[in-house]
């Protein structure tokens, strides 16, 4: 079992930045791929970022966040992060970390076996 918990979401105006963070439980994290996802209200959860097992030095970004956000992870703290700069009133959404034990995460949310209770982030024009 892995248990998630996602800090650093709060409410920032519109081109600021906030950085959230993932820590998991249990001693294998480094054996898992993790992704970030975000629900806005009415929609459905969209995958964000995600980045591979490991070291982490595959990583990949949906197309409304790239060149905006980096995914990075510390396995020695057990925990994975995103970088959220250039922040945009669309950017609004619950941000929930998720992990899958394989090499590479995925965009699909179904592929995942783990969830965080998510963080709000607001961001405010």
């Amino acid at each position: 079992q892995v248990q998630l918990v996602e800090s650093g979401g709060g409410l920032v105006q519109a081109g600021g930045s906030l950085r959230l963070s993932c820590v998991a439980s249990g001693r294998t994290f480094s054996t898992y791929a993790m992704g970030w996802f975000r629900q806005a209200p009415g929609k459905e959860r969209e995958f964000v970022a995600g980045i591979s097992w490991g070291a982490g030095t595959r990583t990949y970004y949906a197309d409304s966040v790239k060149g905006r956000f980096a995914v990075s992870r510390d396995n020695a703290k057990n925990a994975v992060y995103l970088q959220m700069n250039r922040l945009k009133p669309e950017d609004t959404a619950v941000y929930s970390c998720a992990a899958v034990n394989r090499v590479l995460p995925g965009t699909d949310r179904t592929n995942y076996d783990y969830w965080g209770q998510g963080t709000q982030v607001t961001v405010s024009s």
